[in-house]
């Protein structure tokens, strides 16, 4: 196919919606379907708006405008590499975050919750003083709490150096350095002796078995941020056993395990754990508040 084949937006988003669905590309990093990402990518790749397809779908493009979005639609689905690499950006809400191969695109269910300030479970925003979150990958979830608990300091932490760079980038974007900081730590190991109002962390949870079945897409990611071993548990055991210590009194850890509901309930047989309402369900979000960890603590 060659760049004369086409004319406008119209004909573009109709070669690329076909191309997609023939070549049977899988879409979990921001769009729910062809269309949708045939849109995006092609409405970025021209510089335009990216919510505003109607008014320049007839509209007349350049040899060179189409041989652009002919390349973009051509590695995403010979290279089946997502979206938000090709076009290093990735949306949460209404928040713009740079992203790249280095982290894993941003998605989080916590996300969700944040505009509301963890409401019913906080029940005073104004007074969260600290705020940790593990496994912070590209500093999405750090950058929209410092935006719903202002009088919040927030340390975000990552095992991956290359992650904390992207962060850092994001971090810098949104001029936040005084409020946010970064750290290089294997969880809570390399963490300074404080305590924490909030523990936040969406960590590697994807089970052995649905690990050898990701979709092509998700093996383009970085694997340290998705695989969490034979249960998907391996690194939420080591968090839950460490929060305890982290917490103020009446501290809250949050923990996103994406479909992993049963895993984390056997996992955790003594704690009750509190389900937390998103929009894919009751079972992608656990909480549990530091007189539960304590209480579990001293039963050991």
């Amino acid at each position: 196919m060659t760049p004369d084949n086409f004319t406008t937006i119209r004909d573009l988003l109709r070669y690329s919606v076909s191309r997609f669905n023939g070549a049977k590309l899988f879409f979990g990093h921001g769009s729910i379907n062809a269309f949708d990402e045939a849109a995006y990518l092609i409405l970025h790749t021209l510089n335009l708006p990216i919510d505003k397809l109607e008014p320049f779908c007839d509209a007349r493009l350049l040899p060179e405008e189409v041989q652009s979005v002919l390349k973009v639609i051509e590695r995403r689905v010979g290279e089946r590499m997502p979206a938000a690499y090709l076009t290093n950006e990735a949306w949460l809400g209404e928040y713009r975050f740079y992203v790249d191969e280095r982290v894993i695109v941003p998605r989080s269910f916590i996300a969700e919750l944040i505009p509301e300030q963890f409401a019913p479970w906080v029940e005073d925003p104004d007074g969260v003083e600290n705020i940790l979150e593990l496994c912070t990958g590209s500093g999405c979830l750090p950058i929209m709490m410092a935006d719903a608990f202002p009088a919040a300091r927030i340390d975000a932490v990552d095992i991956s150096p290359d992650a904390l760079a992207v962060a850092r980038r994001n971090v810098d974007d949104y001029e936040l350095q005084d409020r946010i900081t970064l750290l290089e730590s294997d969880l809570y190991d390399g963490l300074p002796e404080k305590k924490y109002d909030l523990i936040i962390t969406n960590p590697p949870y994807v089970n052995a078995g649905s690990m050898s079945k990701l979709p092509p897409e998700y093996l383009r990611e970085p694997q340290i941020a998705l695989a969490g071993g034979t249960d998907g548990m391996d690194l939420v055991r080591r968090i839950v056993a460490g929060a305890a210590g982290r917490l103020t009194k009446k501290g809250i850890l949050m923990v996103e395990i994406g479909n992993e509901r049963a895993f984390a309930e056997a996992a955790f047989p003594d704690l009750e754990l509190t389900w937390i309402s998103t929009s894919a369900g009751d079972d992608m979000v656990f909480l549990l508040t530091a007189d539960q960890l304590v209480a579990t603590t001293k039963k050991r």
